[in-house]
């Protein structure tokens, strides 16, 4: 691209990217920070707007850097639609010229946009300090750890946490034990949380309806655009199925017929496309077969529960599936393994570390009369199959001993994702 072009835009970067704002703090600030000393790119993936470039300046202040020992380049900028492989030497050239530190950290932001760039990240990895964001899992694949000579750190970003959320409320949730008022306001704040969810810029500007502005953005950039045109309408009936059944079983059969793309290659692909966005995951049915968890149906997540309950279809199970949707957003923070459990009754999440199943959880917005036995059953029938000395029963605000078997637990959501931050 011309390099005049080129040295204005990162010329205005650094000056706007400069100036300092209140930011939400998020919990894995800490731990990027803790990884630069192994002097390796650390790579943080994540949906877009889940506030990774946000992390970066948090990265920044963490390691209070002055001006001149850092520098920043937004890739997803417009100005730098022509941006070429040379132009990586000419960002090292303005940074010459403009007298930064020889070893100053470099923040790259949106990577994803531009080619190659792994490859100019290997060349320069030894001398500066890295921190790189994207937008697409790519970024963990095999051939970009291969280039970089299989030295690089991942970490992944999701939206707000709902410890994250009642930061950015203001509320010290930390009292909720001692003081009633406390707890009620985190109680009511926690509905608002399942049903708008933590994209950032929703959650602090308080506007809804960006959560379908957002959406479409996703949609286009990074899933329709990467397919024959043809195929619009077909990804748009997909996404809009998807969404309107989080927390179910996803039967590609079914799927084919309803969205007429009989090509299960192709369907597969598109699948893989929304989970490489970031934007959906699927949960597979635990087999110690590896080849029976590929055959079965998996379960279908969202990214945010927010684009779920404002963009699917609504129906009197939407506040359950919507639950447990957000359960297992808060279980992929802290765990890479999840499962769920099917046999003569079903278990909605079980954890496995190493070879072993550790953890049996179940989601019910509320225990009922009509409810109470299936899900009591799928929960011990799961513990029983993998010998776990405890469950959990996680509802919306139901908290009590299980007289039926006292190795569960029942308590809420909300003090759940509470008590494992204290």
């Amino acid at each position: 691209m011309n390099k005049e072009l080129l040295n204005y835009v990162l010329f205005e970067q650094q000056k706007n990217w400069g100036l300092e704002t209140n930011f939400v703090p998020r919990e894995i600030t800490s731990k990027v920070v803790s990884l630069l000393h192994l002097k390796l790119p650390v790579i943080i993936t994540g949906v877009r707007r889940a506030g990774k470039s946000t992390l970066l300046k948090l990265v920044k202040k963490e390691l209070a850097l002055q001006e001149h020992n850092y520098f920043y380049v937004n890739f997803s900028d417009e100005r730098l639609i022509n941006f070429s492989t040379e132009d990586f030497q000419s960002i090292l050239d303005f940074m010459q010229q403009e007298k930064y530190a020889e070893n100053c950290h470099l923040f790259l932001d949106e990577i994803q946009e531009v080619t190659h760039w792994e490859k100019w990240v290997d060349r320069i990895k030894e001398k500066h300090p890295l921190v790189i964001t994207g937008s697409n899992s790519k970024l963990l694949s095999k051939e970009i750890s291969t280039i970089l000579t299989g030295r690089s750190m991942s970490i992944h970003l999701h939206p707000f946490s709902f410890v994250e959320f009642l930061s950015a409320r203001n509320v010290a949730f930390s009292l909720f034990k001692k003081d009633l008022a406390v707890k009620i306001q985190v109680q009511h704040l926690f509905l608002e949380y399942l049903l708008s969810g933590g994209i950032p810029k929703v959650v602090i500007d308080k506007e809804k309806q960006l959560l379908s502005e957002l959406y479409e953005n996703i949609l286009y950039r990074d899933i329709i655009k990467r397919f024959n045109p043809n195929l619009e309408k077909h990804i748009k009936e997909i996404s809009m199925h998807l969404l309107s059944n989080i927390s179910c079983p996803l039967s590609q059969r079914t799927l084919s017929t309803m969205t007429g793309v009989k090509n299960f290659s192709t369907l597969k692909t598109i699948l893989n496309t929304f989970e490489n966005a970031f934007l959906l995951s699927f949960v597979p049915k635990f087999d110690f077969s590896l080849r029976k968890q590929i055959q079965n149906p998996r379960k279908v997540y969202c990214v945010d529960t927010g684009f779920a309950y404002e963009l699917g279809f609504r129906s009197s199970e939407n506040k359950g599936r919507l639950l447990e949707n957000l359960v297992f957003l808060e279980l992929k923070r802290r765990t890479e393994h999840i499962y769920y459990f099917s046999k003569s009754n079903e278990c909605d999440f079980v954890i496995r570390e190493g070879h072993t199943i550790t953890q049996a959880v179940q989601v019910c917005y509320e225990l009922i009369n009509e409810n109470r036995k299936r899900e009591i059953n799928g929960l011990v029938e799961c513990m029983n199959q993998f010998k776990l000395k405890k469950g959990i029963i996680l509802t919306f605000n139901q908290e009590e001993n299980c007289p039926e078997d006292k190795r569960i637990n029942i308590i809420p959501v909300w003090k759940w994702l509470l008590i494992q931050r204290q």
